[in-house]
């Protein structure tokens, strides 16, 4: 294999520093700044919450840069993995894999959600009245809702597009994801040297929005800042006191979904879930400050295949878990939807719970992890669901409760969203045969190992520019290596 000098075990030749070299120094580091950035913004937005609101602007337009990428991002990746595989058999096969795990991972999330719910009842006895600007911002994401709800209403404006650039220029992740498999199928079917050469023509692109996404990263600290310091400004006092529990309740399942049920998954494949978490910590932060998991889709998919998954694993796994594999967002709809049923007083039967869940394994895909798009799908979903509980007066209502700290859930949609897709990944890569384990491990022991495809594909500070020869890999480009062999994980 093309990269077995760097899958030694930690301590050996291939991870020691060879004598003479310094170490790269912390305050060099991308995830660093990040930090600082998340730290300034809550100090701002404790001192100056005045000035603290009009930041919010910093951290929405590194967002909207990120989505200009976005698009081409998964679709060059997604044509580039299957077509390159010149087997359409195989690529359907991963395809129905991961398919599979997304709907079992939706629906034990949704479960988890319902059963945080009925057990802590967070909305059980709340007396409190949404003020008339929080009816108004509620009405609008009922009415955007409205417009999304229903099978037909998802095949044609959620699954199939309209035209072939539309989906790049409205940023809608699900049907950018279906063009690149009818363009990666077409391309699979042309004679080899032709296909061969459209796929590097492809990749050749793909290495351009790479660069265009390292000079974005340059932003990101100061983005966090201004996330976190509007953040904290808005919503760092009352709000939380009156509707605390409910965010609680949300945070502590997320984290309950994560150590426990992606725990298992993660040691019946293999590997901790917790040395995974350590390994995408600079992408964690990104999320936690600016609340978006698209913001880090790009760096999930270098991150993922240096770390020993396939190329064609992740470049299916990744893009198309951004719309099937929301854990994050399945455990907010359904605990969300029985906070309203609690807050007003009301009681939703057991077999009409399961009903609304069955709905929302439906309505929750395609919500790609933009901040706000968890609510707009929650209203969505009661919409469709209807009944006496959920009349467009009581939702407009219960939208209204929780929007105050919806950014406050946003980020834990975004984060558990994060860590279930690069779960997703591995795994599937495991199944699916295509996980080089010995790799897995050297780099969950060492996660220093990625630094070089990290730093050339995406940039990491300082050191990335003025010291490249600091690096203790050799910077090979992760995009330029062949493919695994399907029997990789049975080597160990």
């Amino acid at each position: 294999m093309a990269e077995a000098v760097n899958t030694g075990a930690p301590g050996t030749a291939a991870t020691a520093q060879p004598p003479g070299t310094k170490r790269t120094r912390v305050y060099t580091q991308l995830w660093f700044w990040v930090l600082v950035g998340i730290a300034a913004g809550i100090v701002v937005g404790l001192v100056a919450p005045g000035f603290a609101r009009d930041t919010k602007w910093l951290a929405d337009t590194f967002v909207q840069m990120i989505k200009v990428i976005v698009g081409p991002v998964i679709f060059c990746t997604v044509v580039v993995g299957i077509a390159s595989l010149g087997n359409l058999a195989r690529a359907g096969g991963l395809a129905a894999r991961a398919l599979g795990y997304f709907l079992v991972a939706t629906v034990v999330a949704l479960s988890l959600g319902l059963l945080a719910a009925n057990v802590v009842r967070p909305g059980a006895g709340f007396e409190g009245q949404p003020t008339q600007s929080q009816l108004d911002a509620a009405a609008k994401q009922v009415q955007q809702g409205a417009q999304d709800s229903g099978l037909v209403a998802f095949l044609q404006n959620d699954l199939f597009p309209k035209s072939f650039l539309g989906p790049f220029v409205d940023n809608k992740v699900l049907q950018v994801l279906v063009l690149a498999i009818l363009t990666a199928c077409a391309v699979s079917s042309l004679a080899a040297p032709i296909r061969t050469r459209i796929v590097g023509s492809i990749e050749s692109i793909s290495k351009v929005i790479f660069g265009i996404i390292k000079l974005i990263m340059w932003a990101a600290p100061v983005a966090a800042f201004g996330g976190m310091a509007y953040t904290v400004a808005v919503f760092g006092s009352s709000s939380l006191r009156n509707l605390g529990l409910l965010m609680l309740t949300f945070w502590v399942t997320c984290a309950i979904f994560v150590v426990v049920v992606l725990g298992a998954v993660s040691a019946w494949a293999g590997f901790s879930v917790l040395k995974l978490i350590r390994l995408i910590k600079d992408e964690l932060l990104i999320i936690l400050g600016t609340s978006s998991s698209e913001s880090v889709l790009p760096r999930l998919l270098t991150k993922l295949e240096s770390a020993g998954a396939s190329r064609q694993t992740v470049g299916m796994v990744i893009p198309t878990g951004y719309s099937f594999n929301l854990d994050g967002t399945c455990i907010y709809l359904t605990l969300g939807a029985l906070f309203i049923i609690q807050a007003g007083n009301e009681q939703l039967p057991i077999g009409a719970q399961i009903g609304l869940a069955l709905l929302m394994v439906l309505t929750s895909k395609g919500a790609a992890g933009i901040t706000g798009a968890g609510l707009v799908t929650l209203a969505a979903s009661l919409q469709a669901f209807g009944g006496e509980f959920f009349s467009p007066e009581a939702i407009a209502v219960g939208i209204a409760l929780i929007i105050g700290i919806d950014r406050m859930m946003s980020e834990g949609r975004a984060l558990t969203n994060c860590i279930g897709n690069a779960v997703a990944t591995l795994v599937i890569a495991r199944w699916n045969g295509e996980l080089d384990r010995e790799r897995l491990k050297a780099v969950l022991d060492d996660p220093s190992l990625v630094k070089a495809d990290m730093e050339l594909h995406h940039g990491g500070g300082a050191a990335a520019v003025a010291a490249p020869e600091n690096d203790t890999l050799p910077p090979v480009p992760v995009h330029d290596r062949a493919p695994e062999p399907a029997g990789v994980a049975s080597r160990s």
